[in-house]
């Protein structure tokens, strides 16, 4: 029987399996990850959450309603930095969750909210430690305290016609350095100034608000990168919604690695700069590689 719910749909996935796997092991690395999905699933319990499957190194939960996913997920990733046998791996999650009409049938969950959701988790949007809502799903939470988001922007989802606008869940205990407005859901101003250091070879960058700074083959290029897979007009870097976004627009892609996450490929497509990592244009990193670029985002 195929039933319609409003439900809050989350997932959680463990982020950087893959290393894990290479660095302990098959047996090792899959009960490590066993253990982190069984911990998420007792804390969804918690919050009136239901498991309804693990995949890999992710689960899929749903909620009645958005607080209660919400409150689970800051419980998730807090319970995941402060177990020994998790911190002792340097194992983290990446949780994305929306609120919306589902179909439930035989157990499952179904329909346009669940990919949603689904978006909200990828590697493309949500990083280790973070959390990755919708802003419908917090604009209706009206009595609680001590939640506080930051916006993201407005992204494009699979399915979708028009962009939606998406926040980050600040879950961290120690918010000494995030500004907060004296609301019952209170919100980060994301917009303060920034700046972006970029380091290639022996070249460096100051990037600035309101500074384009673009990388390719070409001579007029801001960095010219000059290697076979990169392209003429590589990619853009801009300040776009309180960030600093990297556009690809090249025919082979540009390769993102921040901090201790997997490679992410962007093509044709944008991504938010995060805290410091690197660059490849045009092929994935290698150990041995003497043509990427080290960025560094920081409040100036």
């Amino acid at each position: 029987m195929t039933e319609r719910r409003s439900l809050t749909i989350l997932f959680a996935d463990v982020s950087g399996s893959t290393r894990l796997f290479e660095t302990r092991g098959d047996e090792v690395a899959r009960r490590l990850i066993g253990n982190v999905l069984n911990a998420l699933g007792d804390v969804a319990a918690r919050h009136g959450g239901r498991v309804i499957k693990t995949i890999g190194d992710e689960i899929m939960c749903t909620f009645p309603g958005p607080l209660h996913g919400l409150l689970s997920a800051t419980d998730m990733q807090r319970r995941i930095k402060t177990d020994p046998e998790f911190v002792r791996d340097n194992l983290a999650i990446r949780i994305g969750l929306h609120h919306g009409e589902a179909l439930v049938e035989n157990g499952d969950v179904f329909g346009d909210a669940v990919n949603t959701a689904a978006r909200m988790a990828d590697k493309s949007l949500a990083r280790r430690d973070q959390i990755v809502t919708t802003a419908s799903t917090v604009n209706g939470i009206t009595q609680t305290t001590g939640l506080r988001t930051r916006s993201l922007g407005q992204v494009r989802v699979l399915g979708k016609q028009a962009p939606i606008e998406i926040v980050d869940v600040i879950w961290q205990d120690d918010v000494a350095n995030v500004t907060t407005v004296q609301r019952v859901m209170q919100n980060v101003d994301a917009a303060e100034r920034c700046r972006l250091q970029l380091r290639y070879k022996s070249l460096v960058f100051e990037v600035d608000e309101g500074m384009s700074f673009s990388i390719g083959r070409d001579p007029a290029s801001s960095l010219v990168v000059e290697t076979e897979w990169v392209s003429r007009n590589h990619a853009l870097i801009e300040w776009k919604r309180g960030y600093f976004m990297l556009a690809d627009r090249s025919t082979n892609g540009t390769w993102l690695k921040i901090g201790d996450d997997d490679d992410l490929l962007v093509h044709r497509d944008e991504v938010h700069l995060r805290r410091s990592g690197t660059m490849n244009f045009g092929q994935a990193h290698r150990i041995d590689d003497a043509d990427l670029v080290y960025f560094n985002c920081a409040e100036a």
